[in-house]
């Protein structure tokens, strides 16, 4: 692609860097005005920056998501972390992996034998699960077909991805699946970020998970993220394990056939 745009002749008065713009997020070619960027390419800079800032302090509406969720035939719980507040969230990440004791009440009064507990949670960016997570759920309910029993739905104030593991057992779920908003890029404010745990329960690590991330339309867009969650979820199953034991095929028609 260099050498085809090295020979491309560029108009007079166009950013020759333009041509690869269009092929990525990532600040390339700024330029500079002396020692310092050009006013217009630092402008979008600190814009980027104020919105990232923005995605991590805003706050979850549970009520927001569950109208959204309103098609679904469902239950839908609201859970909340240990952690009191988002100040506490940020500073006090173990809190957000557990669920304050009305929580737990909460959960207790739902348990039964399901094979998938789905949980949408604000994470580091609840701009992400308001936007995405909704649509993204729907899609993957509508891949899996009737043979999954599903416990009811979560919505998460305050939390890390482990609290996931937390709800799954309160609730005796075989897999969590949990969308939750991932911490923002300065391209990516809105990315949602989906994590499989096969048997959760207090304690399973990052390694016990598969993640499938930078859900949104600007990256692995809501359809192809459920096409690939439902695949991952259908492996688990069957296989009774997740995370790096459980390797995504689903690229590979061949594996996928056979």
């Amino acid at each position: 692609m260099m050498s085809k745009l090295a020979n491309k002749k560029i108009p007079s008065g166009l950013d020759p860097w333009n041509a690869l713009r269009v092929h990525t997020d990532a600040r390339i070619g700024l330029g500079r005005v002396g020692d310092g960027l050009p006013t217009a390419r630092l402008l979008e800079f600190q814009m980027a920056h104020a919105r990232a800032r923005d995605s991590v302090h805003m706050a979850f509406e549970p009520d927001r998501v569950r109208g959204q969720l309103g098609s679904l035939d469902l239950p839908v719980l609201d859970v909340h972390s240990a952690a009191p507040d988002r100040a506490t969230y940020l500073q006090r990440p173990d809190l957000g992996r557990l669920l304050d004791d009305a929580s737990h009440d909460t959960l207790s009064g739902h348990k039964g034998t399901y094979d998938v507990a789905f949980i949408l949670a604000d994470g580091l960016s609840a701009r992400a699960t308001h936007d995405h997570g909704a649509d993204t759920l729907s899609l993957i309910l509508d891949r899996l077909g009737d043979s999954w029993s599903i416990a009811p739905i979560t919505l998460a104030t305050q939390s890390r991805v482990g609290l996931g593991d937390e709800i799954g057992a309160a609730l005796g779920a075989k897999l969590t699946v949990m969308l939750i908003g991932e911490r923002p890029g300065l391209s990516s404010a809105d990315s949602l970020g989906a994590y499989l745990t096969w048997g959760p329960k207090r304690g399973k690590s990052n390694a016990d998970r598969n993640c499938v991330s930078n859900i949104r339309p600007a990256g692995l867009v809501p359809k192809k993220a459920a096409e690939k969650i439902a695949y991952l979820m259908l492996e688990a199953r069957k296989l009774g394990l997740s995370g790096v034991a459980l390797k995504d095929n689903s690229s590979n028609p061949a594996l996928i056939d056979g």
